[in-house]
């Protein structure tokens, strides 16, 4: 193994993938999905009966459920690029039953039973995407493996601590066990892990390939998807585009990061990025002493979140965050690389996993996610006007997604349904600070997590910056 960096990341990738650095998944898809063109854009003005805008996870999920539940709708997906572009193809791959907002704070907001009563939908989406990916046949590397968040230093033991006793005292909802160093060293073998929590709930995945498996899905139930067809307002009755008016009963906004693009709503999330590296694949000997052999997920209880899979070809995909929010929520393909946060990915890496020695790291790569000013996802339909919405995920998005789907999915045909009932329907945040505070204040929250992992490492303890950024998130 040689320690060259990144070296295939700056090729031609294939139809749609996005143009700043290239990521692993692209160049691991399917041979006739990486050859495959780009679908052709709206062809001028269009009548329907549901017009989907992006064909992401949230819009692709949207399409599908509403033409299960009804084949004769005429389902129309507008995407800006191609179906995956954004966060749904650029992802760590973690299909988990993870809610950005934490379960305690759902319960103060919203009642103990609601709370729950969220937590479970979480819990069966997992293995509601696992039962799609078998029904269309999509080969997608799923496996449910679980997820273990291992605790390097005694301020993360005792929040793995607290977190195990949180979910006990619920009655174990999450099936979150708490793991001394030797059974954590059976999932994963992180160098100085003094224990973990480990749950069953999470599947590892190639994101990519479920995104586009999932487009063509939603084609052979007759929905249509146009590509390079950017939006340009979306209105009661109407989606106007770059190429044509498409006139609808129903317009679903699924645009996750890109949100802040449109028209209005600049303030409604802000595009935060996460970034990636991935190694070149690893010998056997090397997973013989790092384990993860059941597909687990994997993580660490620190402040500014890290995420990892053993891929199905034998690497290792790292993501994490770190890099700035962009003033004026800009979005760009060249804030996709911050070389300094891919050269602290892969140190982190290798300090994890000192047995890396000179592998080589072959990728780098990035994009936005969204955040709403709450940390709250949300989906909203209103009948009377005919608009629904889905989005602010905060990186949670891959099974969250589909409840969001399927809940759109029921709201636009009128199926009143427990779905309905989450006390994620209907929520609204309130927007975020116009500048520079909006920047001021993301951008603060990254360097108080930063400290309070340094401050951490050098004492071993919980800070009141930690405490501070658990209370602000509702972890």
């Amino acid at each position: 193994m040689t320690s060259t960096a990144d070296s295939v990341a700056a090729r031609p990738g294939p139809a749609g993938a996005p143009r700043g650095p290239r990521s692993v998944w692209v160049d691991t898809l399917d041979p006739a999905d990486a050859a495959a063109p780009a679908r052709p854009g709206l062809a001028g003005d269009e009548q329907v009966d549901v017009c989907v805008v992006g064909a992401g996870y949230t819009g692709l999920w949207t399409a599908y459920y509403l033409l299960q539940a009804d084949p004769g709708l005429d389902v129309l997906v507008v995407e800006a690029e191609t179906a995956g572009f954004g966060a749904s193809g650029r992802n760590g791959g973690w299909c988990s039953a993870l809610f950005p907002q934490g379960a305690e704070r759902m319960a103060r907001e919203s009642g103990a039973a609601a709370a729950l009563a969220m937590r479970r939908a979480m819990r069966e989406t997992v293995d509601e995407v696992g039962r799609v990916v078998a029904a269309e046949e999509i080969d997608c590397h799923w496996r449910k493996g679980g997820t273990v968040v291992v605790a390097r230093t005694l301020a993360q033991l005792r929040r793995a601590r607290a977190e195990a006793a949180a979910d006990e005292a619920a009655g174990g909802e999450e099936g979150l066990v708490l793991l001394d160093a030797p059974a954590t060293r059976e999932h994963v073998r992180i160098a100085g892990a003094l224990g973990a929590t480990w749950t069953p709930h999470c599947a590892r995945l190639h994101p990519l390939r479920l995104v586009r498996g999932l487009a063509r899905a939603v084609e052979r139930l007759g929905g249509r998807i146009v590509e390079g067809t950017r939006v340009t307002s979306i209105v009661p009755g109407e989606v106007r585009t770059t190429r044509g008016t498409v006139r609808c009963r129903s317009a679903v906004r699924a645009t996750e990061a890109w949100t802040s693009t449109l028209p209005g709503s600049r303030r409604e999330v802000v595009p935060v990025y996460s970034l990636m590296v991935a190694t070149e694949p690893l010998p056997a000997s090397f997973w013989d002493r790092a384990g993860l052999a059941a597909g687990e997920t994997f993580s660490d209880h620190r402040n500014v979140i890290v995420y990892g899979q053993r891929t199905a070809d034998d690497r290792l995909a790292f993501g994490g965050r770190g890099a700035p929010y962009h003033f004026g929520s800009s979005i760009r393909p060249g804030f996709d690389a911050e070389p300094r946060v891919f050269e602290a990915l892969r140190a982190t890496l290798r300090e994890l996993f000192p047995d890396l020695g000179d592998a080589r790291f072959t990728h780098s790569w990035g994009g936005p996610l969204g955040i709403a000013r709450d940390w709250h996802a949300a989906v909203r339909y209103d009948p009377a006007t005919g608009l629904g919405s889905a989005g602010g995920y905060v990186g949670d998005g891959v099974a969250t997604t589909n409840l969001a789907g399927r809940t759109l999915a029921d709201a636009v045909t009128s199926r009143r349904t427990p779905l309905l009932d989450l006390p994620w329907f209907g929520h609204t945040s309130p927007r975020w600070e116009p500048e520079p505070l909006r920047w001021a204040g993301v951008n603060a929250g990254l360097v108080l997590a930063r400290a309070a992992d340094a401050a951490e490492r050098r004492r071993g303890r919980g800070t009141l910056v930690g405490a501070a950024l658990g209370r602000l998130t509702g972890h």
